[in-house]
């Protein structure tokens, strides 16, 4: 038996992942780098790239994994909204916060049926 999965949270999942590597590489290198020139934070970007290919098929293990693995960035802007200086960087923070959030609860949301379909499975 195979379990409907919903596409609209796959995708919303995708691309809020695709949308936090871009401002995680824009937010660090152009629009308010910690250090002018620098660009060795943008590199927090890369790790967001392993899960990118699993996320995009619908992988249910890959997604499971990746939202607990986003909740780092969302650590992550929640200190920085919180104690940057730079008010750019506040408010880009927000926004790191607002896509991590949305991934988290997408890739929750997709694999739920699929949660369930086991556990009844294992009921019976």
């Amino acid at each position: 038996m195979t379990t409907p999965l919903n596409p609209l949270w796959r995708w919303m999942a995708a691309g809020s992942l695709i949308a936090l590597i871009i401002l995680c590489l824009a937010w660090e290198l152009w629009l308010a780098p910690i250090t002018p020139g620098g660009f060795w934070m943008a590199l927090k970007a890369v790790p967001l790239l392993f899960p990118l290919r699993g996320v995009l098929k619908g992988n249910l293990y890959t997604m499971q994994w990746a939202s607990m693995f986003i909740l780092l960035w969302f650590m992550e802007g929640v200190m920085r909204a919180w104690s940057d200086l730079n008010p750019v960087s506040a408010w880009l923070a927000g926004v790191e916060i607002a896509l991590s959030l949305l991934f988290y609860v997408s890739a929750i949301l997709y694999c739920r049926p699929a949660k369930r379909a086991a556990r009844r499975a294992r009921q019976t």
